[in-house]
């Protein structure tokens, strides 16, 4: 219990946590924001690390003068293409077998919703699932098992990866320190970690309706 109320305080006050952690490791934040981006994108155990709250969080301290935004967005389009590029071969080294129906973490159910995204979208999956929490983490590593080509999936991982962080970067740093929004960023950044799973809520809501269908 005291684990879970420590997460959520966590999310709730993400500006303080992250203002703290700027005064005491200074430009050491850019490593340490870019290693949480890179483990979300980069690792499939670890698909539960804050992505969009956590980029608006850096975007509203970088407008305070905290960071500098535009060295802030490449280091972190660096780490996410990064890891985008680690999880893809890693999945082409070791393929799909590792997961399980019962594992805690490397979940069947989290890879056939991935899979679900690329019967649908193709390719594009690799843009459009960077919103969708934890389909982001598994859809590279997906790619690589399903041997999608590597310059295909490098052009859509670039893409992708660069039109995430700049809208997230971009919206903190031009609207996260908005009076009612600063007042309020607890709340915010509720909606936004809201707003971000509603794709992935509605996709196994489908998921479950199609099944239960194909069982009757």
């Amino acid at each position: 219990m005291e684990l879970i109320r420590h997460f959520v305080d966590y999310f709730l006050h993400l500006d303080k946590h992250l203002a703290e952690l700027i005064r005491e490791y200074g430009t050491w934040t850019y490593a340490i924001l870019a290693l949480i981006v890179f483990c979300e994108t980069g690792l499939v155990v670890t698909p539960f690390l804050p992505g969009d709250s956590l980029l608006f969080a850096a975007g509203a301290l970088a407008a305070t003068g905290a960071m500098n935004v535009g060295l802030l967005a490449v280091i972190l389009m660096a780490a996410v293409v990064v890891g985008d590029n680690v999880n893809y071969w890693i999945g082409h080294t070791v393929g799909t077998r590792v997961f399980r129906d019962d594992a805690r973490v490397l979940k069947t159910e989290y890879l056939r919703r991935t899979e679900g995204f690329y019967e649908k979208y193709g390719g594009k999956t690799i843009v459009i699932a960077r919103f969708i929490p934890i389909v982001r983490t598994y859809a590279p590593f997906v790619a690589g098992a399903s041997r999608m080509k590597y310059p295909r999936f490098l052009a859509y991982s670039v893409a992708g990866g660069a039109l995430w962080i700049v809208l997230f970067v971009f919206a903190g740093y031009f609207f996260g320190n908005i009076p009612a929004v600063k007042e309020n960023f607890g709340i915010v950044i509720i909606a936004i970690i809201l707003i971000s799973v509603v794709p992935a809520v509605i996709e196994v809501v489908k998921g479950r309706r199609e099944a239960s269908r194909a069982a009757k």
